[in-house]
């Protein structure tokens, strides 16, 4: 038996990558979808054998078959449509952000846990096989104490008329809420350290529209290492290699190309057998890093079968709101503040 899910807001990533990666699960199963779009709605209803399309997402709501929901709207509707799912005890994955703040992502949280259901956050990229290798690695102590970490992540976003993601107070924010959630949340849990203190620059350097198309931000963890975040909407996307970077008191781990919807990419890691004395030739040539081998697979469809398997076994979804709210905290702070303590 699969659970059966109901998709709200079925086009963009819905369409483009759950979806998919839904009909390659094990666990569940597209029971009934919506789109504001009616046409948006029908195509995937045809396209992913459900039984139910609507433009009104009370009508999936009101489905007794349904199971979950999966929310995929733009920000501006999470509240809503999260407080409403509660209510209607659907257990919730729900896209990132959570909300429009962290007051709005707290809400959330504390409806969904005071109605009794489950929610999960749509940070995928935990899921990549790349970046499940990087845990381990570090948590082995390979590359020793974290001193220094970076996450960069762009792509090409001009502007566009009609898009969501490029009015404030419709999306929260630009180019640091849309990619730079991903790389807050993969430093913070692959490393294993939580942010205490942020600082950075957020603006609109290249196009026109009110949200920021560049930022840059540092954040100061938990065991005094300093990790860096830059994100940009101003980047050719052939011009991107988005690297994920760790370096330790033993070694380090690079990675390019892993941040993405796809998995792919590569990962090498250096250790050093002898970190030694000081060397004031400096020479950086002694050690040779190995790359690391995997199976890709989809995160979408792991990340599904995640939160799934935390209903079917009664357990807490591995991404929940609780071990995610801090990102939007950071993101608040930077916005509003240009930084401050987490």
């Amino acid at each position: 038996m699969k659970l059966k899910w109901g998709i709200i807001g079925c086009g963009g990533i819905a369409d483009r990558r759950t979806l998919p990666g839904m009909m390659l699960s094990e666990t569940s199963e597209c029971y009934a979808v919506m789109d504001a779009n009616p046409a948006a709605a029908e195509a995937c209803k045809e396209k992913y054998g459900a039984k139910v399309a609507t433009t009104d997402y009370n009508e999936i709501l009101a489905l007794p078959e349904v199971d979950a929901v999966y929310i995929a709207s733009p920000v501006f509707c999470h509240k809503e449509q999260a407080f409403a799912a509660a209510k209607a005890g659907k257990h919730i994955l729900l896209e990132k952000p959570l909300g429009l703040t962290t007051e709005d992502s707290l809400e959330i949280i504390e409806e969904c846990e005071k109605c009794g259901v489950k929610l999960g956050v749509g940070f995928m990229m935990r899921f990549h096989a790349y970046h499940q290798a990087i845990k381990e690695v570090i948590a082995k102590g390979t590359i020793g104490d974290i001193v220094s970490m970076r996450a960069q992540f762009t792509c090409w976003y001009p502007d566009i008329e009609g898009a969501w993601r490029q009015v404030k107070k419709l999306g929260g924010g630009g180019a640091f809420v849309d990619l730079g959630v991903h790389c807050i949340d993969l430093l913070q849990y692959l490393s294993g350290l939580e942010a205490v203190e942020v600082t950075g620059f957020s603006g609109t350097q290249t196009f026109n529209y009110e949200v920021d198309d560049s930022t840059a931000m540092v954040m100061k963890m938990n065991n005094g290492a300093l990790g860096l975040v830059d994100v940009n909407f101003n980047i050719p996307d052939s011009a991107a290699n988005n690297p994920l970077e760790f370096y330790g008191t033993k070694g380090s781990i690079i990675a390019v190309g892993t941040l993405g919807q796809v998995e792919g990419g590569t990962v090498k890691v250096l250790a050093c057998p002898e970190v030694g004395g000081y060397d004031a030739q400096q020479s950086r040539s002694t050690v040779e890093p190995v790359e690391l081998k995997v199976d890709f697979g989809n995160m979408y469809t792991k990340e599904i079968d995640a939160f799934a398997n935390a209903i079917i076994n009664n357990t807490e979804p591995p991404v929940n709101g609780r071990n995610t709210l801090s990102v939007q905290k950071i993101i608040d702070a930077i916005y509003n503040n240009g930084g401050g303590k987490i």
